[in-house]
């Protein structure tokens, strides 16, 4: 799959997932329009399937939806409420951690940069990349599992590892696509593409997609 190929790809799956339901830090950032709640909803997100997060998310934020009221409910609050979220008592610590760095060292307002975001206990490039694009629409690769799968499984990079793919794509992928593209691939990859048994022979993209040609045409 080349750059003419991927122009075709975006504009058939900007269609497809139409017909699914988008991931949860999109829609919390819909509805919210809140920089804060979306970078905690990533943190909760982390090795946990969209509908415990979703849950987690919502019953989180009816307590609390911003850093100065999350300092005062206690951490056993916390806890019980994100569970059952991955790592559960850990990201608690996290959410306060990061709720008392932003009230001392960012007024209570989440950075728009990176490197201000990677600073940050529990950030991640997956993380930081995702509150740009989501929460401050700027340009920024998210590479999650399902970004690293696919875009391996087109053949429009060779990497081994979601940070290699996130490097490989800012030098090949067309910046218009930057913003969009993790929530594109991400809700194709949780309902068709998905990483055990892909439903390629119902793809509408298959064509362009090595994996498919060469598992599934002579």
């Amino acid at each position: 799959m080349n750059n003419k190929h991927i122009k075709i790809v975006i504009a058939i799956l900007k269609e497809e997932v139409k017909k699914w339901k988008p991931p949860i830090v999109d829609e919390i950032e819909k509805q919210s329009k809140d920089p804060y709640l979306v970078l905690i909803s990533c943190i909760l997100s982390l090795r946990t399937k969209d509908k415990v997060t979703e849950n987690a998310s919502k019953k989180l934020f009816s307590l609390s939806n911003n850093p100065y009221s999350i300092l005062k409910l206690p951490l056993t609050t916390i806890r019980k409420t994100i569970y059952p979220v991955g790592f559960y008592r850990r990201k608690a610590e996290t959410i306060k951690r990061i709720s008392k760095i932003l009230i001392e060292n960012y007024n209570g307002i989440v950075p728009n940069e990176i490197d201000e975001l990677l600073k940050l206990p529990g950030v991640g490039r997956k993380t930081a990349n995702l509150v740009i694009t989501v929460a401050y629409k700027k340009q920024g690769i998210c590479v999650d599992t399902h970004v690293h799968r696919i875009v391996n499984r087109w053949g429009y990079v060779k990497t081994k590892s979601p940070h290699q793919t996130e490097i490989s794509l800012r030098k090949k992928l067309p910046s218009q696509y930057w913003i969009t593209f993790n929530n594109l691939l991400v809700t194709f990859g949780q309902n068709l593409c998905r990483p055990i048994s892909p439903k390629c022979p119902v793809c509408s993209i298959s064509k362009y997609c090595y994996y498919y040609n060469e598992n599934f045409v002579n």
